[in-house]
């Protein structure tokens, strides 16, 4: 997904942003650092790839419970003041995490503060998101999150071979004091945002975090497709699990590298997540989703199997590469597609069952694992590890099938509206999924001669895209309550994004000057598809639009003339 640096100014020319990604870029490092270096410590203090998957369930478990009420949380206190607390206290965590793993304290003390670690994290990752948009406003948050994904993306990289970096260089005890001082920084930085949030209760009239997860639960349930697709991402997940304790065994006893190789193995994994990110796209696309997963998957797992065989770092390192490259085609096509298929109102609360369902497959894989490498040992491990995800989508071919079946049809449904929409300039660079939400949202209408459609001053909540007939565009005369005419709109012209785009009310009136057959775009399912996959040209195209527009109407209003084009 290319996003370009003139995109990119249009965010960071918030200074509160500035401070704010600042934080969020310097925190995401270090806490992937910290990752590696606290499994590393524990595999050398213990030599025991239990201690490992225990680790790794004091990092996962306490986003599995209480991550239900994060949300809550940072919606309930205001948001700069919460964020500057949990750097805070973050950094208080990770130092007492360092001077425990210094002078070799116990291994229980260090896991506990972990998962403390991790419990300050299911509060300060929404507070995060919640915040953006206060910050950056409606025009630029598609710029702003699409830099936050850039950043989570670079720090699975980066992150862990800083990790095993400092591990060469220094002590495991000076990594995680590093990561301390990222927090350090970050609370500076978020202390000079100026931006502040209103507390709210989000818990509709009381309901608590669980029951309205409940909905979600049901949502889920109900919908097949949405149940097959979160299937194979959950599968996916658990083997990410098994990655946190297998890396570093394979790491230490098949490629030579030591605990420390594991950081460069994860790392790899997330080159292979970067490097097929701008294809996924393009397989969202394809008419058979179902078999496009599976192969992902296939990706993922089976080179696990190969690792059997290899003892050289480097094609170690290839075959995680490419295992990257697996995984996020799964789970990016995965939650794409339930994104397209679930009702717009319960898309957050599925995915928070979701999500719950990813923590656990995580945390089963961690354990699970130190228990088949005692049992069978690490070669045995691999190979069920490797093959065994692919029996599991032989026996679930029917799965695979219904994702295929369903995908096609819907597909199938809205290729007409697609076809219409992707012609439209406004649209013509949107990647395929967002163009699908869009014509999933899209309502056709039928407007007869004379009326109204939208009108100046109006709260904006919808966009339209003329199929056929005529609108006329009109705004008031500066100073008086005069209408006149601005342009006359015709076929694949498209009216009202404005006002979605800024957050504005209406800056003119759009009345049908005949019987039209127009597209409605409902504003939240449209800021939706924007936001889910920004792209440069849809950016650079609605800001000309937006300039373009107030000449046009600014002019119109002074003069009361009619110039020749777009609304």
């Amino acid at each position: 997904m290319a996003v370009s640096q003139s995109t990119f100014r249009s965010a960071l020319a918030h200074r509160d942003y500035r401070w704010l990604a600042s934080a969020f870029v310097i925190s995401n490092i270090g806490s992937w650092a910290y990752n590696v270096a606290l499994i590393v410590w524990v595999f050398e203090t213990t030599e025991s790839a239990a201690w490992v998957g225990a680790t790794s369930l004091a990092r996962f478990l306490p986003s599995l419970f209480f991550s239900a009420y994060g949300g809550v949380l940072a919606e309930r206190f205001e948001r700069r003041n919460l964020v500057v607390l949990l750097n805070g206290t973050s950094a208080l965590t990770h130092v007492l995490l360092g001077i425990t793993v210094a002078v070799d304290g116990p291994i229980v003390v260090a896991l506990v503060l972990a998962a403390v670690s991790t419990m300050q994290g299911t509060v300060y990752e929404p507070a995060i998101v919640a915040l953006t948009p206060q910050i950056v406003g409606e025009s630029d948050l598609a710029a702003a999150n699409s830099l936050n994904g850039m950043i989570d993306n670079g720090a699975v990289v980066v992150g862990p071979a800083v990790g095993a970096g400092l591990l060469v260089l220094f002590a495991p005890p000076v990594a995680l004091l590093v990561n301390a001082a990222t927090f350090v920084y970050a609370a500076f930085a978020t202390s000079r945002v100026r931006t502040r949030s209103h507390p709210t209760d989000v818990t509709e009239g009381g309901k608590g975090p669980l029951a309205q997860m409940m909905v979600g639960v049901k949502a889920l349930a109900e919908s097949q497709l949405a149940r097959a697709l979160a299937g194979f991402s959950i599968v996916a997940s658990f083997f990410y699990g098994t990655d946190t304790v297998l890396l570093v065994v394979l790491s230490d006893e098949k490629l030579g590298t030591g605990p420390t190789g594991f950081g460069y193995l994860l790392a790899a994994l997330g080159v292979g997540g970067v490097l097929a990110g701008p294809f996924v796209n393009r397989l969202a696309a394809s008419p058979r989703l179902g078999t496009v997963i599976g192969i992902g998957l296939a990706a993922y797992t089976v080179p696990t199997a190969l690792m059997i065989f290899v003892d050289e770092p480097v094609i170690g390192f290839l075959l995680q590469v490419v295992r990257g490259a697996g995984t996020l085609v799964v789970d990016v096509l995965a939650i794409t597609a339930m994104q397209r298929t679930l009702p717009q109102e319960l898309v957050s609360r599925v995915f928070g069952v979701f999500i719950s369902l990813v923590l656990a497959a995580i945390s089963l894989g961690a354990l699970l694992t130190p228990i088949l490498l005692d049992v069978f040992g690490l070669t045995t491990t691999l190979l069920i590890f490797g093959v065994g995800p692919v029996a599991i989508m032989l026996l679930g071919i029917s799965r695979l099938l219904i994702i295929n079946r369903i995908g096609s049809e819907r597909l199938a449904d809205l290729a007409g509206r697609i076809s219409v929409l992707e012609v439209a300039p406004l649209f013509a660079s949107l990647a395929r999924g967002s163009l699908e939400l869009l014509a999933s949202a899209a309502t056709e209408v039928a407007v007869p001669k004379g009326t109204e459609i939208v009108t100046e001053g109006e709260d904006a909540d919808a966009m339209y895209l003329i199929i056929s007939g005529v609108v006329e565009v009109t705004a008031r005369r500066q100073g008086t309550d005069q209408q006149v005419h601005v342009v006359d709109l015709g076929p694949g012209d498209y009216f009202g994004e404005i006002g979605l785009l800024e957050s504005a009310p209406r800056n003119a009136s759009c009345t049908a000057a005949s019987d039209c057959q127009l597209f409605r775009i409902d504003g939240e399912a449209f800021t939706q598809a924007v936001q889910a996959a920004p792209q440069t040209g849809f950016l650079d195209r609605a800001r000309h639009r937006e300039a373009q527009t107030h000449r046009l109407v600014d002019r119109t209003r002074s003069k009361a003339t009619t110039p020749g084009a777009n609304d």
